[in-house]
């Protein structure tokens, strides 16, 4: 095994000041084969998870690449991310591979839920779009972000508003109110089901992308109300949100996924604990995240906008990705040159103990063939 060095690299970031106790906006882990400067390099950021010590680090440097783990100051902050700040903080660490590391390839690694925000990273750099939610200014320093050389979508959803849609629990009927239910809507009820039937699927769906409106509805009201007062924002919480359907009927969207399971376990007691997707948020967080009507991070329209090689990989045990979710990225994705990839394992490559190594040989491969 090829000894690996590993280097934190902590960064200002343009748009905010270094924290009181000395932390850095931006960092993160950078790792390369001891006594190289890999001339490709990748980069994987997530919308708040820290991706500093990523699983694939290590086995890709192993393999010859750099990898920069890379946070921007959202990670462990979901409540108040906002996409625009986000896409100039990866753009600090994308500069730093180039300027600093020596890299003159970069590989932008959409892991997860980083899937989208890696799109919109790439598509912002190549044709601005992205614009400020209500009541933020534009960012000057959104434009001229230095673009990728390849792009690899890896256990990606499809977007941030559409995966919380589809996990999101539609028979809540008063949002400050954890407990409250719809006995027609309630996926829980053994009355309907698993297996669910068609007519309950279509109304639970439309009911989910009813649920997302009406929040947006909410949220663009109180905005206004709060405008010219003392308050610009404000905090709220969104209850029950592990309640897809194919999280516990395995018969819609067959996969080798484990049946009746999501990533905080069985989906009936997920559902109403207090971990979960978009839990906490403040208003203009929901409008650039998860609203289906005003989000920015959904990534088919950035998708179109990418035209280098790319790489979608899915993991066909994934309780949570389905295949559907990579299908959709794959089409989306204007690239020329694009590959459509499989992997028997978890999300997070955990399951079987070789997952992790083989996606490694997969995606150096592909890369490989594009020197």
């Amino acid at each position: 095994m090829a000894e690996i060095h590993r280097e934190f690299v902590g960064l200002p970031s343009p748009l905010v000041g270094r924290a009181g106790a000395g932390g850095h906006p931006c960092q993160g882990v950078y790792h390369r084969p001891a006594g190289e400067r890999p001339r490709t390099a990748f980069i994987a950021t997530h919308y708040n998870v820290d991706f500093s010590e990523h699983y694939l680090a290590e086995y890709l440097a192993e393999r010859g690449y750099g990898f920069l783990g890379w946070n921007t100051r959202f990670r462990g902050n979901e409540a108040y991310f906002l996409l625009d700040h986000a896409l100039v903080e990866i753009g600090v660490g994308v500069r730093w591979l180039r300027e600093q590391a020596g890299a003159e390839r970069v590989v932008l690694l959409g892991n997860s839920g980083g899937g989208s925000l890696m799109a919109a990273y790439q598509s912002q750099a190549v044709e601005p779009n992205v614009t400020p939610v209500p009541g933020m200014r534009p960012l000057e320093q959104a434009y001229g972000l230095p673009p990728g050389d390849l792009f690899v979508a890896l256990a990606a959803h499809a977007g941030r508003p559409q995966v919380l849609t589809a996990w999101m629990d539609p028979s809540v009927t008063d949002e400050t109110d954890p407990l409250s239910v719809d006995p027609g809507l309630d996926p829980f009820d053994p009355r309907h089901g698993p297996p669910y039937d068609a007519d309950f699927q279509h109304r639970y769906r439309t009911a989910q992308r009813a649920r997302n409106e009406r929040i947006t509805d909410w949220a663009l009201a109180e905005l206004e109300a709060l405008r010219g007062g003392r308050a610009r924002d404000r905090l709220f919480a969104v209850p029950r949100t592990w309640a897809d359907l194919r999280m516990i009927d395995p018969a819609i969207e067959p996969s080798d996924r484990r049946p009746n399971w999501c990533y905080q376990g069985e989906p009936a007691k997920a559902n109403y604990g207090v971990f979960g997707i978009a839990g906490s948020c403040t208003l203009r967080t929901w409008l650039s995240m998860w609203s289906l009507r005003t989000s920015q991070c959904t990534a088919a329209p950035h998708l179109a906008r990418i035209t280098v090689p790319s790489l979608v990989v899915h993991a066909t045990a994934d309780t949570c990705v389905y295949g559907s979710d990579a299908r959709t990225l794959y089409d989306a994705l204007a690239a020329p040159d694009k590959s459509l990839e499989f992997v028997k394992a978890d999300h997070y490559l955990q399951d079987p103990p070789t997952a992790r190594p083989r996606a490694a040989d997969l995606v150096a491969g592909w890369l490989a063939d594009r020197t």
